[in-house]
Protein backbone atom coordinates (compact mmCIF):
# COMPACT_ATOMS: atom_id res chain seq x y z
CA UNK A 1 0.00 0.00 0.00
CA UNK A 2 0.76 3.56 -0.40
CA UNK A 3 2.51 5.55 2.59
CA UNK A 4 3.40 8.54 4.18
CA UNK A 5 6.45 9.30 6.82
CA UNK A 6 5.73 11.72 9.26
CA UNK A 7 7.97 13.48 11.61
CA UNK A 8 7.84 11.40 14.60
CA UNK A 9 8.71 7.69 15.45
CA UNK A 10 5.41 5.33 14.99
CA UNK A 11 3.62 4.69 17.84
CA UNK A 12 2.79 0.96 18.71
CA UNK A 13 -0.56 1.68 19.24
CA UNK A 14 -2.11 1.77 15.89
CA UNK A 15 -5.80 2.15 16.77
CA UNK A 16 -7.20 3.24 19.79
CA UNK A 17 -10.82 1.80 20.30
CA UNK A 18 -12.90 2.49 23.81
CA UNK A 19 -16.38 0.92 24.28
CA UNK A 20 -19.28 2.78 24.72
CA UNK A 21 -22.68 3.92 25.10
CA UNK A 22 -24.29 5.26 21.95
CA UNK A 23 -28.03 6.67 21.59
CA UNK A 24 -29.57 8.09 18.49
CA UNK A 25 -31.14 11.24 18.81
CA UNK A 26 -32.79 14.80 17.04
CA UNK A 27 -30.84 17.79 17.83
CA UNK A 28 -31.63 21.13 17.05
CA UNK A 29 -28.81 23.75 16.13
CA UNK A 30 -29.40 27.43 17.54
CA UNK A 31 -28.63 30.74 14.56
CA UNK A 32 -26.54 33.23 15.50
CA UNK A 33 -24.19 30.52 16.91
CA UNK A 34 -20.72 29.46 15.82
CA UNK A 35 -21.18 25.84 14.70
CA UNK A 36 -19.03 24.66 17.70
CA UNK A 37 -21.34 26.64 20.27
CA UNK A 38 -24.17 25.51 19.14
CA UNK A 39 -23.26 21.61 18.58
CA UNK A 40 -22.07 22.19 21.83
CA UNK A 41 -25.53 23.78 23.18
CA UNK A 42 -27.29 20.92 21.92
CA UNK A 43 -25.78 17.96 23.46
CA UNK A 44 -26.00 19.62 26.80
CA UNK A 45 -29.85 20.14 26.46
CA UNK A 46 -29.65 16.24 25.65
CA UNK A 47 -27.27 15.50 28.80
CA UNK A 48 -24.49 14.95 26.82
CA UNK A 49 -20.70 16.14 26.16
CA UNK A 50 -20.21 13.83 23.36
CA UNK A 51 -21.28 13.08 20.29
CA UNK A 52 -21.39 12.75 16.57
CA UNK A 53 -23.92 14.46 14.24
CA UNK A 54 -24.50 14.41 10.57
CA UNK A 55 -25.45 17.78 8.91
CA UNK A 56 -28.11 17.85 5.54
CA UNK A 57 -29.38 20.98 4.17
CA UNK A 58 -27.81 23.57 6.99
CA UNK A 59 -27.73 26.90 6.17
CA UNK A 60 -24.59 28.35 7.67
CA UNK A 61 -23.80 32.00 7.47
CA UNK A 62 -20.28 33.16 7.05
CA UNK A 63 -18.99 29.73 6.26
CA UNK A 64 -15.04 28.99 6.24
CA UNK A 65 -13.03 26.21 5.58
CA UNK A 66 -9.96 24.75 4.35
CA UNK A 67 -8.71 21.92 2.37
CA UNK A 68 -5.91 19.88 2.21
CA UNK A 69 -2.00 21.23 1.16
CA UNK A 70 1.52 21.01 1.06
CA UNK A 71 3.16 21.61 4.28
CA UNK A 72 5.71 24.23 3.93
CA UNK A 73 8.25 22.74 6.47
CA UNK A 74 9.55 19.67 7.39
CA UNK A 75 7.30 19.72 11.19
CA UNK A 76 4.21 18.35 9.15
CA UNK A 77 3.62 15.73 6.66
CA UNK A 78 0.81 17.69 5.24
CA UNK A 79 -0.74 21.06 5.95
CA UNK A 80 -4.03 23.19 4.86
CA UNK A 81 -4.59 25.85 2.19
CA UNK A 82 -5.60 29.50 3.59
CA UNK A 83 -8.76 29.55 4.26
CA UNK A 84 -11.67 30.05 1.99
CA UNK A 85 -14.79 31.85 2.72
CA UNK A 86 -16.85 32.03 0.16
CA UNK A 87 -19.56 35.01 0.27
CA UNK A 88 -22.83 34.84 1.30
CA UNK A 89 -25.19 31.87 2.89
CA UNK A 90 -24.25 28.47 2.25
CA UNK A 91 -26.12 25.03 2.22
CA UNK A 92 -24.10 22.12 4.06
CA UNK A 93 -25.54 19.65 1.50
CA UNK A 94 -23.75 16.34 3.83
CA UNK A 95 -21.30 17.02 6.32
CA UNK A 96 -20.39 14.44 9.73
CA UNK A 97 -18.81 16.04 12.99
CA UNK A 98 -17.58 14.75 15.78
CA UNK A 99 -17.95 16.28 18.84
CA UNK A 100 -15.40 16.26 22.19
CA UNK A 101 -13.48 18.12 24.07
CA UNK A 102 -10.12 20.30 23.43
CA UNK A 103 -8.72 21.75 26.70
CA UNK A 104 -11.62 21.34 28.50
CA UNK A 105 -13.79 22.73 26.43
CA UNK A 106 -16.20 21.59 23.60
CA UNK A 107 -14.48 21.54 20.84
CA UNK A 108 -15.56 19.62 17.16
CA UNK A 109 -13.95 18.65 13.88
CA UNK A 110 -15.91 18.80 11.03
CA UNK A 111 -15.79 17.49 7.36
CA UNK A 112 -18.57 17.90 4.39
CA UNK A 113 -19.48 19.27 1.21
CA UNK A 114 -21.52 22.60 0.15
CA UNK A 115 -23.07 24.73 -2.14
CA UNK A 116 -24.91 27.50 -3.46
CA UNK A 117 -27.98 27.92 -4.84
CA UNK A 118 -26.34 28.07 -8.06
CA UNK A 119 -25.36 24.76 -7.74
CA UNK A 120 -21.50 24.89 -7.10
CA UNK A 121 -20.20 22.22 -4.81
CA UNK A 122 -17.46 22.38 -2.59
CA UNK A 123 -15.70 19.74 0.49
CA UNK A 124 -13.13 20.92 2.93
CA UNK A 125 -12.73 20.92 6.41
CA UNK A 126 -15.31 23.40 8.21
CA UNK A 127 -13.74 26.19 10.65
CA UNK A 128 -16.18 25.71 13.37
CA UNK A 129 -15.58 28.39 15.63
CA UNK A 130 -15.35 31.00 12.69
CA UNK A 131 -18.62 29.46 10.96
CA UNK A 132 -22.37 30.58 12.61
CA UNK A 133 -25.44 28.80 11.98
CA UNK A 134 -27.97 31.01 9.46
CA UNK A 135 -31.21 29.49 10.86
CA UNK A 136 -32.63 27.04 13.40
CA UNK A 137 -32.21 23.19 12.27
CA UNK A 138 -32.58 19.51 13.67
CA UNK A 139 -30.03 17.48 12.63
CA UNK A 140 -29.13 13.45 13.06
CA UNK A 141 -27.04 13.01 16.48
CA UNK A 142 -25.42 9.92 18.20
CA UNK A 143 -24.90 10.84 22.04
CA UNK A 144 -22.08 9.22 23.21
CA UNK A 145 -21.46 7.86 27.13
CA UNK A 146 -18.56 6.01 28.50
CA UNK A 147 -16.20 7.84 26.19
CA UNK A 148 -15.05 10.99 24.61
CA UNK A 149 -12.88 12.44 21.83
CA UNK A 150 -10.36 14.68 23.25
CA UNK A 151 -7.81 17.12 21.52
CA UNK A 152 -4.08 15.47 22.31
CA UNK A 153 -0.59 16.33 21.10
CA UNK A 154 0.08 13.21 18.78
CA UNK A 155 4.03 12.74 18.53
CA UNK A 156 3.85 11.10 15.10
CA UNK A 157 2.67 13.42 13.22
CA UNK A 158 2.89 16.64 15.37
CA UNK A 159 -0.43 17.39 15.04
CA UNK A 160 -2.99 18.34 18.00
CA UNK A 161 -5.17 15.27 17.50
CA UNK A 162 -8.88 13.54 19.00
CA UNK A 163 -8.23 10.76 20.80
CA UNK A 164 -11.01 8.70 22.68
CA UNK A 165 -10.47 8.60 26.51
CA UNK A 166 -13.03 6.84 28.51
CA UNK A 167 -15.27 8.84 30.80
CA UNK A 168 -17.67 7.51 34.17
CA UNK A 169 -21.12 5.57 32.72
CA UNK A 170 -24.02 4.52 34.19
CA UNK A 171 -23.90 1.73 36.25
CA UNK A 172 -24.93 -1.54 34.61
CA UNK A 173 -24.56 0.24 30.95
CA UNK A 174 -23.76 -2.02 28.32
CA UNK A 175 -22.16 -1.03 25.62
CA UNK A 176 -23.55 -0.79 22.24
CA UNK A 177 -20.62 1.00 20.35
CA UNK A 178 -16.62 1.93 20.05
CA UNK A 179 -15.47 5.02 19.85
CA UNK A 180 -11.65 4.89 17.92
CA UNK A 181 -8.82 6.84 15.84
CA UNK A 182 -7.03 5.31 13.41
CA UNK A 183 -2.91 5.82 13.19
CA UNK A 184 -1.43 6.70 9.56
CA UNK A 185 -0.64 3.93 6.87
CA UNK A 186 -3.02 1.28 8.57
CA UNK A 187 -5.71 0.77 5.91
CA UNK A 188 -9.07 2.08 7.01
CA UNK A 189 -10.87 -0.86 6.67
CA UNK A 190 -9.32 -3.75 7.36
CA UNK A 191 -8.23 -1.72 10.57
CA UNK A 192 -12.48 -1.13 11.18
CA UNK A 193 -12.67 -5.20 10.76
CA UNK A 194 -9.61 -5.62 13.44
CA UNK A 195 -11.86 -3.26 15.77
CA UNK A 196 -14.85 -5.36 15.71
CA UNK A 197 -13.35 -8.68 15.87
CA UNK A 198 -11.67 -7.37 19.37
CA UNK A 199 -14.84 -6.33 20.45
CA UNK A 200 -17.02 -8.84 19.62
CA UNK A 201 -19.08 -6.95 16.85
CA UNK A 202 -20.55 -8.92 13.82
CA UNK A 203 -22.47 -6.36 12.19
CA UNK A 204 -22.29 -2.47 12.30
CA UNK A 205 -23.03 1.26 10.92
CA UNK A 206 -20.14 3.33 10.84
CA UNK A 207 -19.43 6.98 10.82
CA UNK A 208 -16.71 9.54 10.99
CA UNK A 209 -14.30 11.32 9.21
CA UNK A 210 -10.58 11.71 8.21
CA UNK A 211 -7.48 11.48 5.64
CA UNK A 212 -6.64 8.75 3.52
CA UNK A 213 -2.90 8.67 1.18
CA UNK A 214 -5.01 9.07 -2.24
CA UNK A 215 -7.95 6.65 -2.62
CA UNK A 216 -8.33 3.44 -4.88
CA UNK A 217 -12.79 3.11 -5.30
CA UNK A 218 -13.35 -0.14 -6.03
CA UNK A 219 -14.60 0.12 -9.96
CA UNK A 220 -10.95 1.30 -10.48
CA UNK A 221 -10.68 5.00 -10.13
CA UNK A 222 -7.98 6.22 -8.09
CA UNK A 223 -7.29 9.59 -6.62
CA UNK A 224 -3.96 11.13 -6.75
CA UNK A 225 -3.34 12.74 -3.93
CA UNK A 226 -1.15 12.12 -0.72
CA UNK A 227 -3.45 14.31 2.00
CA UNK A 228 -7.35 14.06 1.87
CA UNK A 229 -10.12 14.75 3.70
CA UNK A 230 -12.67 12.47 3.87
CA UNK A 231 -15.94 11.72 4.69
CA UNK A 232 -18.20 8.72 5.14
CA UNK A 233 -21.35 8.58 3.44
CA UNK A 234 -22.63 5.39 4.48
CA UNK A 235 -19.99 2.60 6.23
CA UNK A 236 -21.06 -0.95 7.17
CA UNK A 237 -19.98 -4.32 9.00
CA UNK A 238 -21.39 -7.26 7.73
CA UNK A 239 -20.73 -10.72 8.97
CA UNK A 240 -19.50 -12.96 6.46
CA UNK A 241 -18.72 -16.41 7.19
CA UNK A 242 -18.31 -15.51 10.88
CA UNK A 243 -16.16 -12.54 10.36
CA UNK A 244 -16.85 -8.58 9.92
CA UNK A 245 -16.14 -7.52 6.59
CA UNK A 246 -16.38 -3.34 6.52
CA UNK A 247 -17.47 -1.77 3.10
CA UNK A 248 -17.28 2.03 3.32
CA UNK A 249 -18.78 4.73 0.72
CA UNK A 250 -16.77 8.29 0.85
CA UNK A 251 -17.02 11.90 -0.24
CA UNK A 252 -13.62 12.79 -0.75
CA UNK A 253 -11.18 16.17 -1.85
CA UNK A 254 -7.75 16.42 -2.85
CA UNK A 255 -5.39 18.96 -2.85
CA UNK A 256 -6.34 20.02 -6.01
CA UNK A 257 -10.04 20.93 -4.43
CA UNK A 258 -11.93 18.02 -6.43
CA UNK A 259 -14.71 16.16 -5.03
CA UNK A 260 -14.52 12.41 -5.80
CA UNK A 261 -17.46 10.05 -4.45
CA UNK A 262 -17.69 6.06 -4.52
CA UNK A 263 -16.92 3.04 -2.58
CA UNK A 264 -13.62 2.43 -1.28
CA UNK A 265 -11.41 -1.02 -2.29
CA UNK A 266 -10.92 -2.82 0.80
CA UNK A 267 -7.33 -3.15 1.71
CA UNK A 268 -6.08 -0.82 -0.75
CA UNK A 269 -6.52 2.49 1.11
CA UNK A 270 -4.40 3.82 4.18
CA UNK A 271 -4.80 6.46 6.44
CA UNK A 272 -2.64 9.72 6.28
CA UNK A 273 -2.83 11.64 9.43
CA UNK A 274 -6.00 10.34 11.32
CA UNK A 275 -9.40 9.01 11.09
CA UNK A 276 -12.09 9.36 13.51
CA UNK A 277 -14.99 6.46 13.76
CA UNK A 278 -18.05 5.94 16.00
CA UNK A 279 -19.07 2.18 15.34
CA UNK A 280 -22.17 1.25 16.13
CA UNK A 281 -23.57 -2.26 16.69
CA UNK A 282 -26.66 -3.05 14.31
CA UNK A 283 -27.28 -6.59 15.72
Amino acid sequence: MRSIVHPGSPSPERFRAVPCQARRFTARLQPDLSVNEAAARALVEAGLQGGYMTLRNVQLSPLHYVIPAASPDAEHAAWYSDTRSPPGTMMIELAGMGIGLRDGEPFLHCHGIWGTEEGARNMGHLLPLESRIAESTEVEAWGIAGAILDVSQDDETNFRLFSPRETTVSAGATPNAVLCTVKPNQDISLAIEQICRLHGIGEASIHGIGSLIGVEFDDGRFVDSYATEVLVTEGTVASKDGKPVCTLDIAIVGMDGVISEGRLQRGANPVCVTFELLIVKTS
